[in-house]
């Protein structure tokens, strides 16, 4: 899966410790001791593991998408599950899994993929507390199955918030940046009591997605071929995949009008199709506008969350 954007504060990017809390709320270990007295030091940070929450709803009228966890109800049950409250901030970690040590006893929670989680010497449950004293390393494994993990710590991760969110934007670079070996995120104080038990549970990702298709703004755009073809055939997830959007390969889309359209906005799920033809599903970290017709918005694209490259996907909708 394609990686997001690594712009990080000068200061970091060449392992200096900053005097103090920078833009994002980062810090370096470098063998002189912890800054925070309670932190999260990461030690493998894995092919892309970012800080995010619910997101930072309303600014799109000034060019900033929501962003926020690509599947808000698994971060919501990560955090339900140490104590939080359902907005506070987690580790999103992407495939390949990651490790972090943890300088103060706490309650974490991991959910998501399948995942292998091991605690010390102790094995791990996704989907389930878990309470692990001070200088306790934590192994988030590769996943199993599906994509994403959420990784929610009691108190949460309290990096500074941009725009009153502490979600990573990959596309825009706002929040903080993605994580790398070394950083040392701090914690908040622990708020609620972490529930033993939680009904919600995260299913196995289909191999097969379907996904209903609302309509889109430049459905005029498009032949009646491109209709039959985006309904009645199987696209696949393209590798080039990330958190800004999913792209599908299969059936190119043959549209009706040629020639430019102007910029115009985007919603989270929009379809839209590049001069290629082939569809592009929108996901949390999608620009604000874009220059390509969409033909139709995704009704939910949580379930993309976990789809990895090759997963078969199918669009419903109304007849036609």
């Amino acid at each position: 899966m394609a990686a997001g954007r690594s712009d990080r504060p000068a200061a970091v990017r060449r392992g200096r410790r900053p005097a103090g809390p920078t833009r994002t709320g980062h810090h370096r270990a470098d063998g002189g001791g912890v800054t925070h007295p309670a932190t999260i030091e990461v030690l493998r940070a894995g092919a892309l593991t970012t800080i995010q929450d619910l997101g930072r709803p309303g600014w799109a009228h000034l060019g900033v998408p929501r962003s926020g966890a690509l599947d808000p109800g698994a971060l919501r049950l990560a955090n339900r599950l140490v104590g939080n409250p359902e907005h506070a901030a987690g580790l999103e970690i992407t495939l390949t899994g990651c490790t972090v040590r943890l300088t103060r006893a706490a309650t974490v929670a991991v959910t998501g993929a399948e995942v292998p989680v091991q605690a010390g010497a102790r094995p791990g449950d996704t989907g389930r507390p878990l309470t692990v004293p001070a200088g306790t390393v934590l192994r988030i494994g590769p996943a199993r199955r599906g994509v994403r993990s959420w990784l929610a710590v009691a108190g949460g991760i309290d990096v500074s918030p941009v725009l009153g969110s502490r979600a990573t934007d990959t596309l825009s670079g706002l929040g903080p940046p993605r994580l790398r070996d070394g950083d040392l995120l701090p914690l908040g104080d622990p708020v609620g009591t972490p529930a033993p038990v939680d009904l919600t549970v995260c299913p196995t990702p289909p191999e097969e997605l379907h996904l209903t298709l609302g309509p889109g703004p430049r459905e005029d755009w498009f032949t009646p071929t491109a209709f039959d073809r985006l309904f009645g055939s199987a696209y696949t997830i393209s590798p080039v995949s990330n958190r800004v959007g999913a792209r599908l390969a299969g059936a190119a889309l043959p549209r009706a009008v040629a020639g430019e359209l102007p910029s115009e906005g985007i919603v989270l799920g929009a379809v839209q199709v590049p001069a290629d033809g082939q569809p592009l599903i929108f996901l949390a970290d999608h620009p604000t506008t874009g220059g390509y017709p969409v033909i139709g918005v995704v009704t939910d694209v949580t379930p993309l969350a976990q789809a990895r490259p090759g997963t078969t996907v199918r669009f419903h909708g109304p007849q036609r």
